[in-house]
């Protein structure tokens, strides 16, 4: 059983940067393709970004694409998610997931069998 936990979320002015991350406890956080999902206010979570086990392959959605960097420390047992140029749509809770499955299957919310219990992020402008 993975046990994630999230934090680094807050309230941000438009324009400015946060960085999230992602830890785990009772299991190596190494085995699994971690992913940030996204859900704003009375709408569906989305997967915005997601990466390999050792780092290597990343995939960031159109929304967040040029914005948010995803990286990995397996060492340590941590992923982080930096945020710059943060806007008002980005105004949601962020969980970190992770999955076990083939890379592909990252694009998918309901492809992830572990959650965190998600961090506000809160952008004003």
């Amino acid at each position: 059983q993975l046990r994630l936990v999230e934090s680094g979320g807050g309230f941000v002015q438009f324009g400015e940067s946060l960085r999230l991350s992602c830890t785990s406890s009772q299991d190596r956080l190494g085995r699994y393709t971690i992913g940030w999902v996204r859900q704003a206010p009375n709408k569906e979570r989305v997967v915005i970004s997601f990466i390999s086990t050792n780092g290597a392959n990343k995939w960031y959605s159109d929304s967040v694409k040029g914005r948010f960097t995803i990286s990995r420390d397996n060492t340590n047992e941590v992923v982080f998610l930096e945020m710059d140029s943060l806007n008002p749509d980005d105004t949601a809770v962020y969980y970190c997931a992770a999955h076990f499955g083939d890379l592909s299957l990252g694009y998918h919310a309901s492809s992830y069998h572990y959650w965190g219990q998600g961090t506000q992020v809160t952008v004003s402008s």
